[in-house]
């Protein structure tokens, strides 16, 4: 067994690329770490872009969860290739949706649930079973999933969090450290910032919409307690986010890089993936994730 076992807990095909790429990339890279994903749902309800593929959508075809486990391969494979589980099995728990609530892009449960909801209350226990399950096998001293409120409150996000933060107290022998993925606000005004100055000021040069303020979800930076550089890791993160064509439209010129998701607002490409870890006594900074912990 590999002295270093990284497991990441995601909602759909593109969360691991969004929020984790550069750290899967970077430690799927290190021949003494075994990374291992787990998807829960295929993303059945995923906004569609581009008008070639929209017959795809849950509203129409509905095909768009088998088209994004052939997205979700194919970027993994540019991530370095990690190990992948889906959660119950591919298909077992459907993308619950989302009602926007309120501002920006925050979201909430649906008022109706599709009868395999990831999100529903019922089977809690089931997919705990589930994720207990791979977690024996893969005995991961580091678990990583979101934040409590899902980074923008998507309701299967937060499920995912929920999962992770009972599976790590049911397995305290097996995860050393808990983390949960975020994105502070500081982090992501610095990253705009830097991507305004690329595009020569000039923000139209990206074709997409500069966003409003507090338009993107953001962190408290005071609570991130680790942050890890995965800038040399830009290639295989852009040709993830490329492999998730339903869900990411990613522009490029020289010197930079921003991509959207389906409502058009840009976003750039950060240099670093923050995290908070769990119980972290106060003061706690860190650069890696199996800081302090033995093989």
């Amino acid at each position: 067994m590999p002295a270093r076992r990284l497991l990441l807990v995601h909602a759909h095909p593109d969360d691991e690329t969004l929020t984790t790429g550069g750290t899967i990339a970077r430690y799927t890279a290190d021949p003494d770490c075994e990374v291992t994903v787990v998807t829960c749902t295929l993303g059945e309800e995923g906004e569609v872009i581009g008008p070639e593929l929209a017959e795809l959508a849950p509203d129409r075809g509905d095909q768009l969860g088998g088209y994004r486990i052939r997205e979700l391969d194919a970027a993994l494979a540019a991530l370095g290739g990690p190990r992948h589980r889906w959660l119950g099995g591919p298909g077992r728990w459907r993308d619950s949706g989302m009602v926007l609530a309120g501002h920006g892009t925050r979201a909430a449960l649906p008022p109706e649930l599709h009868p395999r909801a990831f999100a529903a209350p019922e089977p809690f226990g089931t997919q705990l079973a589930q994720l207990l399950e791979i977690i024996d096998e893969v005995r991961p001293q580091v678990l990583v999933s979101y934040a409590s409120d899902g980074s923008y409150g998507h309701p299967d996000h937060v499920r995912a969090h929920e999962l992770v933060v009972a599976a790590a107290g049911a397995r305290p022998d097996v995860v050393a450290k808990l983390y949960f993925a975020v994105r502070s606000s500081a982090l992501l005004d610095d990253g705009l910032t830097e991507l305004h100055s690329a595009l020569g000021g000039d923000p139209d040069r990206t074709g997409l919409r500069w966003p409003a303020p507090d338009e993107h979800p953001g962190h408290d930076a005071a609570a991130v307690t680790t942050r890890v550089d995965v800038d040399a890791h830009d290639d295989e993160r852009v040709a993830a986010m490329r492999a998730h064509a339903t869900q990411i439209d990613v522009r490029s010129g020289d010197g930079w890089v921003a991509f959207a998701m389906s409502n058009g607002i840009v976003q750039p490409l950060l240099g670093v993936e923050e995290y908070v870890l769990a119980g972290a006594p106060p003061g706690t900074t860190e650069t890696d994730l199996f800081e302090g912990v033995d093989g």
